[in-house]
């Protein structure tokens, strides 16, 4: 999104945050103020995904057991595909009495207890979540959520978008300077907002069966991810 102001005479207080204002910058010129995205596309170097057990059972410590005993049999599959113990993380677990609705009576007729417990896993190896996901369904994982593929280290990328913010905001600033008469502007100011944004990827939740991975590892397609970069800057116009 682009933001434009072209006031006779300004100065930076005006537009700065309370925290900022006791800078004073004076100004002579129009002061033009933008507001520039640059997204830097990378291939990613870390996928995460969730992965769960639910169970039904008469009671809630049935439930609890069965589902413990299954999800023990996740986690330590989950370490012999190398993934270490940090990047494994229970994210949820739910107990809750499940009741289902009876047309014929009309009311909701008690099932049982169901326990659903989640973790979510970090691999180091993108190329791998193919081969994850199959080996968590053959031992007894009943639901995902992902994958979700990020940088394990968006430093470099980062920076790359703040070099090309801050040139493209020059560019445009000095389009409208010599639009208006004059030839140059001087930058006053410069805020910026950093966040990480997944392109071509997007969490869902899919429900699977050993039968449903009986042919291999399903395929994973890791794409790109995009870091950006917002800021906002004023320039003033200059001669």
């Amino acid at each position: 999104m682009l933001r434009y102001a072209l006031p006779l005479f300004a100065s930076a207080a005006l537009f700065a945050s309370p925290a900022a204002a006791q800078v004073q910058v004076q100004t002579s010129g129009p002061v033009v103020e933008l507001d520039v995205l640059e997204v830097v596309e990378v291939e990613p170097d870390i996928v995460t995904l969730s992965a769960g057990v639910t169970t039904l059972a008469p009671t809630a410590v049935e439930a609890l057991e069965q589902n413990s005993a299954k999800m023990r049999q996740v986690v330590a599959r989950l370490k012999t595909l190398g993934i270490a113990e940090r990047d494994i993380q229970t994210s949820s677990l739910n107990l809750n009495p499940r009741f289902d609705f009876n047309p014929q009576t009309n009311t909701q007729d008690f099932r049982g207890y169901q326990v659903a417990n989640r973790v979510t896993v970090t691999l180091r190896k993108v190329d791998r979540a193919g081969e994850a996901l199959d080996a968590l369904v053959r031992e007894g994982a009943t639901d995902f959520y992902g994958p979700n593929f990020g940088l394990d280290d968006d430093t470099a990328a980062k920076t790359e978008a703040r070099a090309n913010a801050i040139r493209r905001g020059q560019d445009m600033a000095r389009e409208y300077a010599r639009a208006a008469g004059y030839r140059d502007v001087r930058l006053l100011r410069v805020a910026e907002s950093v966040r990480g944004r997944e392109m071509f990827s997007q969490e869902r939740a899919i429900t699977v069966s050993a039968s449903d991975v009986s042919s291999g590892a399903p395929p994973i397609e890791p794409g790109v991810v995009g870091i950006g970069v917002q800021i906002s800057v004023s320039y003033e116009m200059v001669n």
